[in-house]
């Protein structure tokens, strides 16, 4: 099961909207067959590793990280494939998270003959598809608040250049923040931070993905300006989110620079974080990674709209005049209400993650 989860978590990037997922087969203490899905050569794990397998698969085990599935979709059903060759057991770490699925995979091996075992691994295996979980429970991505905040909880100091960033860690996580954004399928920030910082929000981390991480950016009255970088590389892939009120003409100016924009009604001057986040899950969006500025995270989190916080810690002092990690919360009280906290070094800074809320419900 090790092995399907390495297998899986090795698909990052590439299986979005799917879940990701892995599977080994083992006959006679003999690993035979292996793999994982890529969405784009729709095979789910069960049929790759099958395929590889061959022969060898009959009265063999196969170790999967979900439930193998038991409808019909882009393909045909894992479970009735494993029945077909002769699958002897099945060894599954967790159920499908779908409601109108979850545990008929199992029940079909199960009328079949094959014996089944549930649960291995399965904390691991619900962590590698906490986005898929959010997703396809609810039709929305799971949200991540990254921020980096000094010792005395500040995200910036209290003036700052247009255009000019101000680090507050240091290189290593930095590099981190790349790994981050590149197991999601979207990042999202406010205008304010276009207008004070212009960040290209792209994916640095050097590694393959199989759609474009989408950019999108919260601009009610559609503020961005023309020669922001988000907006001089946009390639299909900046999203601008104004609300109902906003001026066609503005509309018009920045579609014709090659930026998607998408409107929501406001709510009591601010945009419908909820209704942002539907619009998301329309597009298939499983997972996005909030880069914003005080207001917006104040704002998601009031709202109860995050689901996991990544907090980098540096030990930079910024001075009480700085601005707050987020309006109306402290850092410190974020922290307090996260669980599952971990703690990691990266150089000289220091990354708090951890759940306000799980995907899969508990």
């Amino acid at each position: 099961m090790l092995r399907a989860l390495e297998l899986a978590r090795a698909t990052e990037g590439l299986a979005s909207p799917n879940p990701m997922v892995g599977c080994v087969v083992v006959r006679g203490g003999e690993l035979v067959g292996e793999g994982a899905h890529l969405y784009d050569r729709l095979d789910h794990a069960e049929i790759v590793a099958l395929k590889q397998a061959g022969e060898r698969a009959r009265g063999a085990t196969a170790y999967v990280t979900l439930e193998p599935c038991s409808h019909h979709g882009r393909t045909g059903p894992c479970a009735n494939a494993l029945i077909a060759v002769g699958v002897r057991r099945v060894v599954a770490a967790t159920v499908d998270p779908n409601p109108l699925v979850s545990g008929q995979g199992i029940a079909r091996l199960r009328a079949a003959g094959v014996a089944v075992t549930l649960g291995v691994c399965e904390n691991e295996a619900r962590a590698v598809n906490e986005p898929f979980a959010r997703w396809i429970r609810t039709g929305r991505p799971l949200v991540t608040l990254k921020a980096a905040v000094s010792a005395d909880g500040m995200i910036a100091p209290a003036v700052g250049i247009p255009g000019q960033i101000h680090w507050v860690t240091g290189v290593e996580a930095r590099a981190e923040v790349q790994s981050m954004r590149h197991a999601v399928d979207a990042v999202l920030t406010g205008v304010g931070t276009v207008l004070a910082d212009d960040p290209l929000l792209t994916d640095r981390s050097g590694r393959v993905r199989r759609r474009k991480l989408l950019r999108v950016v919260l601009d009610s009255r559609l503020r961005m300006p023309l020669d922001a970088q988000l907006v001089r590389t946009a390639s299909e892939d900046v999203l601008a989110v104004c609300d109902t009120e906003a001026e066609e003409t503005q509309v018009e100016m920045l579609e014709a620079a090659g930026i998607e924009v998408a409107r929501v009604p406001g709510v009591r001057g601010r945009l419908d974080l909820g209704a942002v986040l539907d619009i998301l899950g329309k597009r298939k969006i499983l997972s996005v990674l909030l880069e914003c500025g005080s207001e917006l995270n104040g704002s998601f989190l009031a709202a109860g709209l995050v689901d996991r916080v990544v907090l980098f810690r540096s030990e930079t002092l910024l001075g009480a005049n700085g601005v707050v990690f987020a309006a109306g919360v402290e850092a410190a009280e974020v922290e307090r209400a996260m669980s599952a906290v971990r703690r990691e070094m990266f150089g000289a800074d220091v990354r708090v993650s951890g759940w306000l809320k799980y995907a899969w419900g508990s």
